[in-house]
């Protein structure tokens, strides 16, 4: 910080002048793009939801294509402008914005807006990621449901324009943040590759193991709940049907338990571990191992297996609900106890490394993000020139 405050201190002494973003560059608004002209191969392009779901703050390349006719009727993105997206349900993901960097011109279709321009493009789209962005663009939004901020109203918004030495060194300073996640979300991408692949070699390994059923070993049942019934802040764990847990204020269980929907999109994929009180949705199953069986083998099974043996056993090109009889009848190998359990700790230590938000990957990704943040949002703020 202290060299940025240095050059700051001698390029720009009197402060850092604000301007309207309409005077920074020329905005161009987008046309439209619906999604049937999206193509395997063609143009690249790069459509609103892109901007915000995957791409950081600059992109070298698309994961979308629409035909060469079809692009010529849309907007050209040439290597160094800034797309900004005009319209969200989400206020956040309004403006957001993303420096095209690829070897060549792309497209963007109705969603964006295009800022031709002749500064630094990483800075400009850093700067339209903080709140003292967020701040400016709140002020000329409009729409409930579906958010909008048209380019005439974006042209309107001030961002400040250091000079160019400084923006290349606060960009340079914040590529360093944004490479340390991208190679902390592509060791984390490797390691889901190598516990999935464990996972299905260690429970596949079952020459020595006695076969049952998954009925002659647990408990299987349903809650009482419906998603209703939920608080905000409720003292217990409630596993409805969602990849994400509720809160209930009262508890149905106190065990360790495997639970998964029995119905809607996670069918037979999302597998929850209870461990202790909590209470279940009526439409969701609690599996709890009794005497003699490691609970978390089976859960590490389940989630290896269970899917699989769904496509195998349903006629059905998807199931869209479970029944009680399908787990019971569920086969699944039974090595001896301390076998059981040394499968469980080692897959254990590869769960937390990939997916635990308080330790391992998830965690120090969390950790970099936010300090991306805090120092992104300190060497954006300047003190204004005055005129």
């Amino acid at each position: 910080m202290s060299h940025i405050d240095a050059l700051i201190a001698r390029l720009a002494p009197d402060g850092v002048p604000f301007v309207p973003l309409g005077d920074v560059g020329t905005l161009v608004r987008g046309s439209g793009m619906p999604k049937s002209d999206f193509s395997e191969s063609g143009v690249g392009c790069i459509h609103y939801g892109q901007i915000y779901t995957h791409y950081g703050a600059w992109a070298t390349e698309t994961i979308s294509f629409v035909p060469p006719e079809k692009a010529a009727r849309l907007v050209r993105v040439d290597p160094g402008d800034v797309i900004i997206t005009n319209t969200s349900e989400n206020l956040v993901d309004v403006c957001k914005a993303v420096a095209w960097l690829g070897a060549g011109p792309i497209v963007t279709g109705g969603h964006a807006t295009v800022l031709k321009h002749d500064q630094d493009p990483k800075y400009l789209s850093y700067y339209l990621q903080t709140p003292e962005f967020f701040a400016g663009k709140r002020a000329h939004a409009a729409g409930t449901k579906v958010i909008e901020v048209s380019a005439t109203n974006l042209a309107r918004v001030r961002v400040p324009l250091p000079p160019r030495e400084v923006q290349a060194e606060i960009v340079r300073i914040l590529d360093s943040f944004q490479e340390l996640e991208a190679e902390l979300e592509a060791e984390l991408e490797a390691r889901r590759t190598q516990y999935a692949h464990y996972r299905a070699e260690v429970v596949s390994c079952n020459d020595e193991a006695e076969w049952t059923r998954l009925g002659d070993i647990a408990t299987i049942g349903t809650g009482s709940h419906d998603t209703k019934d939920a608080v905000l802040d409720g003292a217990y764990v409630f596993y409805a049907r969602g990849r994400d847990p509720l809160r209930l204020d009262s508890f149905d269980f106190d065990e360790k338990a495997i639970i998964t929907a029995g119905d809607g999109v996670g069918v037979g994929k999302v597998f929850h571990f209870a461990a202790g009180r909590y209470a279940l949705h009526q439409r969701a199953y609690r599996i709890a191992p009794g005497d003699g069986v490691d609970p978390r083998y089976v859960y590490h099974y389940l989630v290896a297996d269970f899917a699989r043996y769904l496509e195998r056993t349903s006629v059905q090109s998807s199931v869209t609900s479970l029944r009680r009889p399908m787990f019971l009848r569920y086969p699944i190998p039974l090595p001896p106890i301390q076998e059981q359990r040394h499968i469980a700790s080692v897959l254990d230590s590869f769960d937390a490394l990939v997916n635990d938000l308080s330790s391992g990957l998830p965690a120090e990704i969390a950790a970099r993000r936010q300090q991306y943040e805090h120092y992104r949002d300190r060497l954006l703020t300047f003190r204004e020139a005055r005129t």
